[in-house]
């Protein structure tokens, strides 16, 4: 069994943070209570507190820890709860510090480089684990960790080319086809991390995000020296699932050729659903904000081609016509809803079936 920062995961697989609100302390206290790691998403935690207008930050933090204890709760002293916490954020340091407060057994964190994330934590019991996308940012994470706080990433995540969401390669590359696979990035990231993890005498279990559909695709990468799996899209087809049946029912009804390389507010590109808003921005319209919650760090409201949160929070409640739905490349693959129990139970089954 898997131990993280003194944390036992019996069952190793990780539900990536979906935001905004797609991931709550629903759906990570259900994963976790499998034995799993269930993940809440720190983007705009708040937006259904009734003063997320006027003070978003605030709404943000208080409602990240009532969901971290309402996850706790949920599990019943199985799994772990993270956190996923985006580097590009403005309340990135402070939604790291209170998740750390609220009890979050770890946190992870990418949409930019998490140099700084151990001296934000200084906790050697809250797990913390970058997302990368490359080798090269894996070295660059862990000789700066390893120089400035001496500390070794207590795992890593690599997210590939197919998952949803923000991606870390560049525009073109998604479009074209050209981005590394996770068979080609997943060994040499384990060759990054194996004289940090000789130096810092444990393991840095390295689990794989992007295209993990079944537990054949889990055994596929264990196989190879993954330590397990990141899984978000499936995830969003079950009834614990954080969001609005409506948000669900658009990904169960999604073909493959519905999903869009977009460019985000965030300065990321991103996989969404080709849906009305992705349409009229293909087109060259611009949806000018009505509100600003000061959400991203380099977003110029003035600037941007709409707004990223608006767009979530639209999705998540289930508006077609104005919500951004995020997606993996696998989303045509959905077809019902089932229990998170059923899913993980599936996906552990066939995984060990292939070892």
């Amino acid at each position: 069994m898997l131990t993280l920062a003194g944390h036992p995961l019996a069952v190793p697989i990780l539900q990536g943070g979906m935001g905004v609100g797609v991931s709550l302390g629903g759906l990570a206290g259900a994963v976790a209570a499998c034995g799993g790691m269930g993940c809440i998403s720190t983007a705009d935690t708040g937006f259904r507190e009734p003063d997320f207008l006027k003070k978003p930050f605030d709404a943000n933090l208080r409602a990240l820890k009532k969901e971290i204890c309402r996850a706790k709760e949920l599990a019943h002293g199985a799994g772990m709860i993270a956190v996923n916490a985006m580097v590009a954020t403005r309340q990135y340091a402070q939604a790291v510090q209170a998740a750390a407060e609220a009890g979050a057994d770890a946190v992870i964190s990418g949409a930019g480089l998490p140099l700084d994330l151990p001296g934000l934590v200084g906790r050697s019991d809250v797990a913390l684990a970058p997302i990368v996308s490359s080798a090269r940012a894996a070295r660059l994470i862990c000789r700066t960790w390893a120089r400035h706080y001496h500390r070794a990433p207590d795992f890593i995540v690599i997210e590939g080319c197919r998952a949803g969401g923000h991606l870390g390669f560049a525009e073109q590359d998604l479009l074209d086809g050209t981005c590394q696979s996770l068979d080609e990035i997943l060994p040499e990231v384990l060759a990054v991390v194996r004289p940090y993890a000789e130096e810092a005498g444990r393991e840095i279990p390295v689990f794989v995000a992007g295209g993990i559909y079944t537990g054949g695709d889990m055994a596929h990468f264990t196989a190879q020296g993954a330590a397990g799996v990141q899984m978000a899209t499936r995830f969003i087809a079950t009834y614990e699932c954080d969001a609005s049946q409506g948000y669900k029912d658009v990904l169960i009804a999604a073909k493959e050729e519905d999903v869009r390389i977009i460019h985000s507010p965030v300065g990321m590109p991103g996989r969404a659903l080709a849906t009305p808003l992705v349409k009229q921005l293909e087109a060259g319209l611009r949806l000018p904000p009505r509100h600003c919650s000061a959400c991203i760090k380099t977003c110029v409201p003035s600037q941007i081609p709409y707004c990223i949160t608006h767009a979530l929070i639209q999705a998540v409640e289930g508006n077609v016509e104005e919500g951004l739905f995020f997606c993996g490349a696998n989303v045509g693959r959905l077809d019902c809803m089932m229990h998170v129990s059923e899913l993980m139970d599936e996906v552990t089954r066939e995984w060990r079936k292939h070892q």
